[in-house]
Formats: C-alpha cells, structure tokens, sequence
C-alpha cells in the first residue's frame, strides 16, 4: 500500500469540495507531501503554498507553476501564517490536533478548509495505527461547528485508494453571503 507520499491522485474529497474556495484564490496546502493536492489546486489556478516538513518530498514541487513551498515543521515552530491569509485551507492524512485553532483563523472570511484523515478504527488497516493520531468518533465535526458552517461531514470505511477509516469535513468561514454547493 502507498504511504501518503507516495499517492499521486488528489483525493476525491479534496478535488469534491475545491471548487467552494475563490477562483484564484491562495490556497495552504498543510503537509503536503510531494505535492498531489498541491498540484490539483494550481492545475485549477488556485496560488497554492504548500507546507511540510519533508524537505525531499516539496523538493518534487519546486519547479511546479502556481506553487511555492516552505519547509517548516509546524508541531515544533510556532504558526508562521497571518489570520486571514488564506481563501482555502487542504489537510489530508495528517493530525496535529494543537493546530486546529490556527488552520481555522488562518482562513480569510469565506475561506474553505477542506480536511480529511484517519480515526479510530484505522488500526485494523495499518498504519496510523497509534490513537494520538486518529480521530475520535465524530471528534473532526464537533472541532468545527462552533468555528465554520460545516457544508459536509462523513466518517467511517471507505475502500481506496487504501482500506481506511477515515473523517472529512468541509467548512466555509462567515464572511461570505452564499456557498453554491454543487
């Protein structure tokens, strides 16, 4: 089974709900790996900035139009970003649950986080398989609800592009008078 740096298609949940964030729009990439979202969101003219600390995995980035890349580790440096610098917000396959309050303000009003990774459960599939990165049933909506208007929430088995259990959410921050879902 790939590891996540290893995935080459975005993730159908990622490329579902990209097209809420504002066309042009810069969009962060958190933990990016070797850049599939990445790549998706600037194919689509979105000004992405994508973040890891892999130094090897961006490396493949480097030369991609629409996408810059910064080398940081975010779970030992504190938050680099400004509140509000952001139209959209990606995290796929990745927790750090300390930086929920930061990934959340660093969107602008009408921002779109767009999130998706493992929960409990996953440890029948493999990795992650430690309980400090899964998430608790339910654990992704209640962080956001107070904070975004939630447009979606799943949770639960799904099949590829590995055997998983897995939560998504989609969010838009308050600032904006409609979302057209489509």
């Amino acid at each position: 089974m790939p590891s996540h740096h290893e995935l080459l298609s975005p993730s159908l949940w990622v490329t579902r709900w990209a097209g809420l964030i504002r066309p042009g729009g810069t969009v962060l990439d958190l933990a990016s790996g070797s850049g599939r979202h990445a790549r998706y969101l600037a194919a689509h003219g979105y000004d992405v900035m994508a973040v890891d600390r892999d130094e090897a995995a961006l490396a493949t980035l480097a030369s991609s139009p629409g996408v810059r890349v910064r080398v940081a580790d975010l779970e030992g440096t504190p938050w680099p970003f400004a509140p509000g610098e952001f139209d959209g917000v990606v995290v796929a396959n990745y927790l750090h649950r300390p930086l929920f309050a930061s990934l959340v303000d660093a969107l602008a009003p009408g921002g779109v986080l767009i999130y998706e990774t493992f929960m409990h459960g996953n440890e029948r599939f493999g990795r992650p398989s430690n309980p400090a990165f899964l998430l608790r049933p339910g654990e992704l909506l209640d962080l956001l609800r107070d904070r975004l208007t939630v447009v979606a929430f799943e949770q639960g088995y799904v099949p590829a592009p590995k055997p998983a259990m897995v939560q998504r959410a989609c969010g838009v921050r308050a600032g904006v008078e409609s979302v057209t879902i489509g």
